[in-house]
């Protein structure tokens, strides 16, 4: 583990997205003491004021200040991105798993949905989920999780396919282990690595798409602050208060560099094919 940690130091890009991604984790956990506005406050003497010393992003159309909006909003963000990703690993990881192991009928089938679910605009599959279903938080990760699982499927089938035929797995049947034990204890362990960089990766994905949909009216609802509300409430005073749209445009921009660039350097880590 500390060689791996050495490797990452190295390497400049995983080493810069690492950085930026614990630096956003620690502002996201420690918001209530890096400021000492409630995102929720409004001040009717203060609305849409620029910032200043006391209101580092100024404010917006409700005097609301933009600063610790931005900080607890960043708390929505890693939710939905890592709870939407963890399910989305769970559905990969099962479907592929099966497929890869049992082939035949069972592969035709897993993989013939996967290539249904590829197949539909993924946005307006999530666009029509949760106008059925609501805009709330929980709805918004449960929709990112099970629309996009599909890429983990494939990955980990193509792992499976390959590593059923190692040695170790033949002594595992040989010993009269059971396809579950064989699965879980064996082939999983040893074909994860492509894994972390797709949910590297998916977390930055499940925050546009949340950003999207909060933008759009469709994702977390006021008075709950996100990057995609503090947006979509600065798209109608873009040319007065240009700080409403500025900073979480830029949070965005910071967190999704972030988790590119180190499942990138991650990849080059993991992949030996990659190294020099």
């Amino acid at each position: 583990m500390t060689g791996f940690w050495n490797s990452i130091y190295r390497n400049r890009i995983a080493f810069s997205g690492f950085v930026i991604i614990l630096s956003i984790f620690l502002m996201a956990l420690t918001a209530p003491l890096l400021t000492r506005q409630d995102p929720a406050e409004i001040d009717v003497k203060n609305i849409l004021s620029a910032p200043d010393a006391r209101h580092w992003m100024g404010t917006d159309e409700l005097g609301r200040d933009v600063y610790s909006r931005v900080l607890f909003a960043a708390r929505v963000s890693l939710n939905v991105g890592f709870v939407s990703v963890g399910i989305s690993i769970l559905i990969g990881l099962m479907i592929g798993a099966l497929a890869g192991y049992y082939g035949g009928k069972t592969d035709t089938i897993l993989m013939r949905l996967t290539d249904v679910m590829l197949s539909i605009p993924t946005f307006f599959l999530i666009l029509a989920s949760v106008a059925f279903l609501g805009p709330s938080l929980f709805n918004i990760m449960l929709i990112i999780g099970i629309t996009s699982w599909m890429g983990i499927a494939r990955l980990i089938r193509g792992e499976i396919l390959s590593a059923k035929e190692m040695d170790y797995v033949t002594a595992a049947r040989a010993l009269g282990a059971e396809d579950y034990r064989i699965i879980l204890r064996h082939l999983l362990p040893n074909t994860l690595s492509p894994v972390y960089v797709s949910a590297i990766l998916g977390v930055a994905g499940a925050i546009l798409v949340e950003s999207s949909l909060s933008f759009l009216g469709l994702g977390i609802q006021p008075p709950t602050p996100s990057w995609g509300n503090i947006l979509m409430s600065g798209k109608d005073n873009i040319e007065i208060a240009w700080w409403l749209s500025f900073f979480p445009g830029m949070a965005i921009l910071i967190t999704v560099l972030g988790y590119n660039l180190f499942g990138e350097g991650l990849r080059n880590l993991l992949d030996p094919r990659l190294k020099k």
